[in-house]
């Protein structure tokens, strides 16, 4: 049950370019390094990690002035799928402030996301020899940064009643947000004037960045016993939402209008101990799933009662998060206190362990998981272990393959053996990562967020497959 960040206050970068709770974007440096083994090797006096940039197709860092526990990415009408650099996002974040008086809500754009150009479908025409002969011209292109300069940060800050636990955007109608509190209200906003403001302004900080203004939430609920973490707005039913508390309860909103909701005051009650993270079913409007400090995922239907309908002892730590995969649908992971986390197949429940691959590689606290939105059979995942580490579970060991890998790269690479052959990318560099996104309109680009800030990355490794063409 990792949630609070360490010490705000120690955390918060310096802006040397701008004022006190500005936001700032910079790219993170890049200087030739050695492998090093996360979980094997360790640095000696005076050394420190430097990244590979040859590890990535694009990875910078900014922040928007204190540490965020907790963001979203925002579904926006530039592309459905966008593989082409300069990238934009937008995102909305909680803050963890020093002074609860100090919190506010992060609405940004990050602009001119610069990255490596590189063709997602090799080129098959020519033969090996032609291809050979103008590699170094072909390399020099598929290197080429696309966008010039640092991402361009617009930021924009409403007031927010105590640190932002966890904050949600709604999948159908993303200017409509909700954060849980720690002041135990779970709140609802409708951020539309924000985003318009952002997508049609071009300057690098917004005006009056460091400003907060005031703004009413749509509904602000006071029904949880306690604070909460646990938030999700369904895929498939506008405005339907699900909010846990530490408490053990479960609130059913069910949206009267685009800006009112009933909230059930009857909460669901099946855990022992506080829920710490839902998730609606992407196939099933009236099903959800939830985890607890109780070791256990219990799966309910809004249909049946305030029970469960099966509950799974998932975990022999708290169950800290789950994420149910929206590409196939009977596929659900959760990570665990101890460092573990667990993909099980919910089609097998009924015969017993429904677990088909179980991971030990983190040795602390997994804080987030989330399927790809791309491809089915890829997971990230964070740890308190300042790792972020992303999975393919499709791949199997190659013995063959490894042995001949061995040969080449003895004198360049001493690898560890234990490896799981399912792990593709680690991603260091942040201190106290805390959560994760992928993006779902740029396949490939991940966004996490720590103690020092956000990065967003994209690993050169993973290539995602584009949607069929009908021509």
């Amino acid at each position: 049950m990792v949630r609070s960040l360490k010490n705000p206050k120690k955390a918060k970068r310096k802006n040397k370019g701008g004022k006190k709770g500005e936001g700032s974007s910079n790219e993170v440096p890049s200087l030739p390094a050695k492998v090093w083994q996360p979980g094997v090797d360790k640095l000696e006096e005076g050394e420190e990690l430097q990244c590979d940039p040859s590890a990535y197709n694009s990875l910078h860092a900014f922040h928007i002035g204190w540490p965020c526990l907790s963001f979203d990415v925002l579904r926006d009408s530039l592309g459905l799928v966008r593989t082409e650099f300069p990238h934009t996002v937008y995102c909305v974040a909680g803050t963890q402030a020093e002074k609860s008086s100090w919190n506010s809500i992060g609405i940004f754009k990050l602009s001119n996301i610069s990255g490596k150009r590189r063709d997602l479908v090799p080129n098959k025409t020519g033969d090996e020899t032609d291809m050979d002969s103008d590699s170094s011209d072909s390399d020099e292109e598929e290197e080429e940064e696309a966008g010039s300069g640092t991402p361009v940060l617009q930021l924009r800050k409403v007031f927010h009643e105590g640190c932002v636990n966890r904050i949600r955007a709604m999948t159908q109608n993303p200017h409509i947000v909700a954060s849980w509190g720690d002041t135990g209200h779970v709140q609802v906003w409708d951020f539309s004037s924000h985003l318009n403001a952002l997508a049609e302004s071009e300057s690098d900080l917004s005006h009056g960045a460091s400003a907060v203004s005031n703004q009413s939430p749509l509904v602000k609920f006071g029904g949880h016993k306690d604070e909460g973490y646990a938030i999700d707005w369904s895929p498939l039913v506008p405005g339907r939402l699900v909010s846990g508390d530490c408490k053990n309860c479960i609130h059913l909103w069910e949206p009267t209008s685009g800006t009112t909701w009933n909230i059930d005051a009857n909460p669901f009650v099946g855990h022992s101990a506080s829920v710490e993270d839902l998730q609606w079913s992407p196939t099933e409007p009236s099903v959800f799933a939830s985890c607890s400090v109780d070791g256990s995922i219990g799966i309910w239907d809004i249909r049946v009662g305030k029970s469960p309908a099966t509950t799974i002892k998932a975990h022999k730590a708290d169950v800290n998060v789950i994420s149910w995969n929206r590409l196939a649908s009977c596929m659900l992971a959760s990570g665990s206190d101890d460092g573990t986390f667990s993909i099980r197949d919910l089609r097998l429940l009924k015969e017993g362990d429904a677990v088909v691959a179980h991971f030990e590689y983190h040795k602390h606290p997994i804080t987030s998981v989330e399927w790809s939105p791309h491809e089915p059979s890829t997971v990230a995942v964070s740890s308190s272990d300042n790792q972020l580490t992303i999975w393919d579970l499709s791949l199997e060991r190659d013995e063959e393959e490894e042995a001949e890998f061995k040969a080449k790269m003895k004198e360049e690479v001493n690898a560890p053996t234990d490896l799981p052959p399912q792990l593709l990318f680690v991603h260091q560099g942040q201190k106290d990562l805390k959560e994760l996104h992928w993006h779902s309109q740029i396949p490939g680009m991940v966004i996490s967020t720590a103690a020092d800030g956000f990065n967003i990355l994209m690993p050169s490794n993973i290539e995602n497959a584009l949607p069929a063409n009908d021509a």
